[in-house]
């Protein structure tokens, strides 16, 4: 193809999929770009970044600044959710590469009579794009002193100015400019970036031993999670549970009469994914808890489960969306060795499929609309199509840009990534699984400086309702401090499985990471007036959450050297750097671990020797180090440092 263009764009980051899919940010913050912006010979090459939201009419630009060899960066800030357009222009910029000739030929004492003359044109050329009195008058002044001869001692001075050259950069001559192609970002509100979940089994929030709980009794528990710094209270699902094949407890495949089922078996004949189990309370009283907890600062986020129990509505209504064997029976889900006979699996490879993903569409947006859910918790979503998220998730988000949606996928690191791109607010990860210092800082850096920090925002739990790991499974208090530490400082998203986390609550199915008893099949009844030494570190550690910057993102975080294995550290920051921390975690829940800690003096700009206080946010304890590498020493019974750092 025949192109004119005298500059070649490339190695542009970020760039997700060649471009096909977006990266991320939310509202306010920077998007960081670098390119190789490369110009045949010797003229100057010139970019620039042009970038409008979807609801603008014209494109904004800001400037590229040339790093070395060709490699140019820049950023612009997002200011309003939704997607955003950018694209990389590069040229070669006459004007200035004329000044550049010019001075050349000026430092090799050549007369440039001839060349100022072509100044004037150039300076023609941004005549009609300067704004002030100011510039015109000078442009007026330049065009007259290259003419005349006799000021042609003034006209080389000016040549050389830096005035001459900012107002060339301002108004560029943008020759034969090549433009890379259009690239999206979508922004998302603050929570997408900084959250604090708390989940519990709403069947369990009676007072009473054996009595079912209520959306009335989770009002009753707001208060108290609020007061633990909590922000999201999620729920698993509130719909009516099936019948046919109901749970037992512990996962038996007999159900005694008063078995309450797995929630995760939705529908029932009285209702499906649009009703709440009546045992719950009314669909009002789901209503008014969602408004009471949004007065004490408390997203309630929802379960989105697209599976459907054997009597679920949609069986008889939607016979299509189901697969259906050749005996005449429904096939139910597995996960060899697993079997779910209480679920039947949507059948996405129907003929009905356009028919289904409306069905499922108006599902979401039924609680979006009336009961102004505005997250979503997606069970098992790497069991159903990437494009199907993908195509739901837009479609929700282009009326409602505030709903948020974390993925349940503890899969394959390549799905759970593909989940992100598509759109996926949020995402479980391995952190549960991570317990060594050379997992966690291996993991950490490669969420935070591959490109996965452009599209895949992590949110760490120690434990889930499926997941009781080996390390808490008779786990002592230090055991839940660190794990709670290290996820609520390491990433900005956060949650635990509320009581049974926080009141240590660990017993196993024997060989396996399951809970026993789980409440996934029973009632459990919990002492919801506990205090404990746990309960007070998670509400301190989750109130330092919000009152520091630096710990409401994850990618602004550097790792430091320690003499000791047991022993992780690293420094947080916010964007200017007016909040810094340094956060030292012990691993061994115990025995005391000591060594030398190795400040980072040059992410902190501060040279050896120089005087820098460290005061510990727990424990409101104070130190002055002077050197590059100081002594810590740490205790099960409080085995973390957080440090301001005071310069």
């Amino acid at each position: 193809m025949l192109n004119q263009e005298r500059v070649v764009i490339e190695n542009v980051t970020p760039e997700i999929n060649n471009g096909i899919l977006f990266i991320k940010r939310v509202v306010n913050e920077k998007v960081f770009i670098t390119a190789d912006v490369i110009g045949d010979g010797h003229d100057i090459v010139q970019a620039s970044i042009q970038y409008k939201h979807e609801n603008d009419q014209t494109w904004k630009e800001t400037r590229m600044d040339h790093v070395d060899n060709d490699s140019w960066k820049g950023s612009f800030t997002v200011e309003k959710q939704g997607y955003y357009t950018y694209k990389i222009l590069g040229w070669t910029d006459y004007a200035l590469n004329w000044r550049h000739g010019a001075i050349r030929k000026i430092d090799d004492g050549q007369q440039i009579t001839s060349e100022l003359l072509e100044g004037r044109e150039h300076l023609a050329n941004i005549e009609k794009e300067a704004i002030t009195t100011q510039q015109k008058k000078y442009i007026k002044k330049l065009s007259d002193v290259f003419k005349d001869e006799n000021l042609y001692n003034e006209a080389i001075k000016e040549v050389k100015s830096e005035t001459l050259h900012d107002l060339f950069y301002k108004y560029p001559s943008k020759g034969l400019m090549a433009t890379y192609k259009e690239l999206k970002v979508y922004v998302d509100r603050e929570k997408a970036r900084f959250s604090t979940w708390y989940e519990f089994f709403p069947r369990s929030a009676s007072k009473t031993k054996d009595k079912h709980g209520t959306f009335k009794d989770c009002e009753r528990l707001l208060p108290r999670i609020a007061e633990m710094g909590f922000d999201v209270l999620y729920f698993p699902p509130i719909h009516p549970i099936g019948e046919v094949n109901r749970k037992g407890k512990n996962n038996t495949t007999t159900a005694a009469k008063d078995d309450v089922g797995s929630p995760w078996g939705i529908g029932s004949k009285e209702g499906g994914h649009t009703s709440v189990h009546k045992e719950l309370g009314t669909l009002d009283d789901f209503k008014t808890l969602v408004k009471k907890a949004k007065k004490l600062g408390i997203e309630v986020a929802m379960d989105y489960a697209l599976q459907a129990a054997p009597d679920h509505p949609w069986v008889k209504e939607f016979p299509e969306f189901f697969k259906w064997r050749p005996d005449g029976t429904v096939q139910y889900a597995e996960n060899p060795p697993k079997k779910y006979q209480d679920i039947q699996p949507i059948y996405f490879d129907t003929t009905a499929w356009k028919e289904m993903w409306q069905e499922l569409l108006a599902t979401a947006m039924f609680w979006v609309e009336e009961c102004d859910i505005r997250i979503f918790r997606v069970d098992n979503p790497h069991t159903k199509p990437f494009h199907f998220w993908g195509w739901l998730i837009n479609e929700i988000k282009s009326k409602y840009p505030d709903v948020l949606f974390l993925s349940e996928a503890f899969t394959k690191p390549k799905v759970m990534q593909q989940l992100a791109k598509q759109g996926f607010t949020q995402s479980y990860t391995y952190f549960t699984w991570r317990n060594t210092k050379s997992e966690l800082v291996a993991y950490i850096t490669e969420l935070t400086t591959t490109d996965q920090k452009e599209y895949f925002r992590p949110n760490f739990w120690p434990n889930t309702p499926d997941i009781n790991p080996y390390h808490l499974q008779g786990g002592n208090e230090a055991m839940h401090i660190i794990k709670y530490a290290l996820s609520a400082t390491m990433s900005s998203n956060t949650g635990i499985y509320g009581p049974l986390f926080e009141q240590m609550v660990s017993d196993a199915v024997p060989g396996k990471e399951e809970y026993l008893d789980s409440e996934k099949y029973q009632l459990r009844h919990w002492d919801w007036e506990v205090e404990n030494k746990l309960t007070t570190f998670i509400s301190s550690i989750n109130h330092l959450r919000k009152e520091n910057g630096a710990l409401q993102q994850t990618n602004n975080i550097k790792f430091c050297e320690t003499q000791n294995d047991q022993l992780v550290a690293f420094y947080k920051y916010n964007d200017d750097k007016t909040n810094e921390l340094l956060i030292i975690i012990s691993l061994d829940p115990h025995y005391s671990q000591k060594g030398l800690l190795q400040l980072p003096l040059h992410e902190l700009n501060v040279r050896n020797g120089q005087n820098i206080e460290v005061h510990d946010l727990i424990t409101k304890s104070s130190y002055h180090w002077d050197n590059e590498w100081n002594y810590v020493e740490l205790h099960p019974a409080l085995p973390m440092h957080i440090f301001k750092i005071k310069k």
